[in-house]
């Protein structure tokens, strides 16, 4: 049975809480290829560190769209994988991904906001 409460919350953020941050997303597009070891994670993101993928991972696991399988083998061996749910997800990600490629050049040249030069001194009291 579902309370009110569970209407209030809209599709969209329910889906910006399962792939919301830095690296679901790219995790997600790793995963479109087939089940993949944690090191070949790591190794295809460049720049995450262990302990942010390892959260990432679970997070994408309680959620539902990524399936972790332990291998009983010496030594232990884990793969990562899309489960049905994380199929969906990723065909509903990639219009999104056509829109990045088709404004690739745009978005490439567009303006970003830059912090200043220096920040402004405190006034000493």
């Amino acid at each position: 049975m579902s309370s009110d409460a569970d209407h209030d919350v809209c599709g969209m953020s329910l889906a910006i809480d399962v792939v919301g941050g830095k690296w679901k997303l790219h995790l997600m597009w790793v995963l479109d290829a087939g089940p993949q070891r944690f090191g070949q994670i790591r190794r295809l993101l460049d720049g995450v560190s262990e302990k942010v993928l390892a959260e990432n991972l679970r997070h994408l696991e309680s959620s539902g769209v990524v399936h972790r399988e332990i291998f009983p083998e010496i030594p232990p061996r884990v793969e990562y994988s899309l489960t049905p749910l994380g199929e969906t997800l990723r065909l509903a990600l990639a219009p999104l991904e056509s829109w990045g490629d088709e404004h690739r050049a745009v978005l490439a040249t567009a303006t970003r906001p830059t912090a200043p030069a220096s920040s402004p001194s405190p006034i000493a009291l």
